[in-house]
C-alpha cells in the first residue's frame, strides 16, 4: 500500500503552461500520484486536445482533470482563474510554468519586448502567487513550485532578458517561502537546463549546437519533460514536508561541470 507521504490523493492543482512541453508532463505527473489536475493555458484548441489525452490516460472522475483557457499575463483572466479553482473547491498546489522568450543581443531588444518577457516569467507568477495564497492557506502543507531556468543561475544563451527573469523568479521562491511559511505554504522552484520540447526542438536539430550542449552536460544528453516533472511532483508530495525556498536544478550535471 502506497504511503499517504507518496500520494497527492484528494488534492488539487493549478498548473499554467500546461497544454504542452514541461507543463503537459507536470499535469500527467500530478494526476499519476492521485491529484485532481486544473489546466490553464492560453491556446484553447492545444489546451483541450491536450486534457481530452490525460482524460483518457487517467480515467476516472469527470472532474478529475479540467482545463480554462487564459494568459496568465493579462490581470483580468488571472483572477479569472483563481475564481475558477476556488468554484472548483481550492487549491493545495499551484504549479508556475507559463513563460516565454525571445532570444537576442541585449542591444537589440525593444522596452516592449524584454518587459514582455518579465511579464510572462516572473510578474504573472508573483501575481497568482498572490491570489492563490488565500486558497493555498486553508490547508496544513501546500505548495507552489515555480519553473525556473539555469538561465537564472548562470549565463547561457538565451539572452539577457530571459535569465534576468528567472534570476527573479528564483528570488521570488526565497523570499515567499520565508514569508508565507507560518502559512504552511512551501515554495519551491526547478531549474531545468536544455529539456526535449517542442521550443527547444530547432535549436537541438542543429548537430553542432547539440554537441556543444552535450559537452557541457556531463550525463550526456538532453532531459526529457517527464525529468522535470518529477522533480516537481516530489515537490509537492509530502514526502517533501521539510523542503521549502529550494531551487533543485534538473540538469544533468550542467551546473556543477568543470574542467
Amino acid at each position: 500500500m502506497q504511503s499517504h507521504r507518496w500520494t497527492l490523493s484528494g488534492q488539487r492543482a493549478l498548473v499554467t503552461g500546461a497544454s504542452a512541453g514541461i507543463g503537459f508532463a507536470i499535469c500527467r505527473e500530478l494526476l499519476d500520484f492521485g491529484a485532481q489536475v486544473l489546466m490553464v493555458a492560453r491556446d484553447a484548441e492545444a489546451l483541450e486536445t491536450a486534457r481530452a489525452e490525460l482524460e483518457d490516460e487517467f480515467p476516472g472522475p469527470e472532474d478529475a482533470v479540467l482545463a480554462l483557457p487564459a494568459d496568465v499575463t493579462d490581470e483580468e483572466q488571472r483572477s479569472e482563474i483563481i475564481d475558477w479553482a476556488s468554484d472548483r473547491g481550492g487549491l493545495h498546489i499551484l504549479v508556475n510554468n507559463a513563460g516565454g522568450n525571445l532570444t537576442r543581443p541585449a542591444l537589440d531588444y525593444g522596452e516592449d519586448q524584454w518587459r514582455g518577457i518579465f511579464e510572462s516569467n516572473v510578474f504573472s507568477a508573483f501575481e497568482l502567487s498572490r491570489l492563490a495564497h488565500p486558497l493555498l492557506a486553508k490547508h496544513a502543507n501546500s505548495s507552489i513550485v515555480n519553473v525556473g531556468s539555469v538561465s537564472g543561475l548562470i549565463h547561457v544563451r538565451t539572452g539577457a532578458p530571459y535569465g534576468m527573469s528567472k534570476a527573479a523568479l528564483h528570488q521570488m521562491t526565497r523570499n515567499l517561502a520565508i514569508e508565507w511559511a507560518e502559512d504552511g505554504i512551501r515554495v519551491n522552484a526547478v531549474a531545468p537546463w536544455y529539456i526535449r520540447t517542442r521550443r527547444t526542438s530547432s535549436k537541438l536539430a542543429d548537430p553542432d549546437y547539440l554537441d556543444e550542449v552535450l559537452l557541457r552536460t556531463p550525463i550526456g544528453r538532453v532531459g526529457e519533460p517527464e525529468e522535470v516533472a518529477a522533480a516537481v511532483a516530489f515537490l509537492c508530495l509530502p514526502a517533501s514536508s521539510y523542503v521549502t525556498g529550494e531551487c533543485i536544478a534538473v540538469d544533468g550535471g550542467f551546473l556543477r561541470y568543470g574542467f
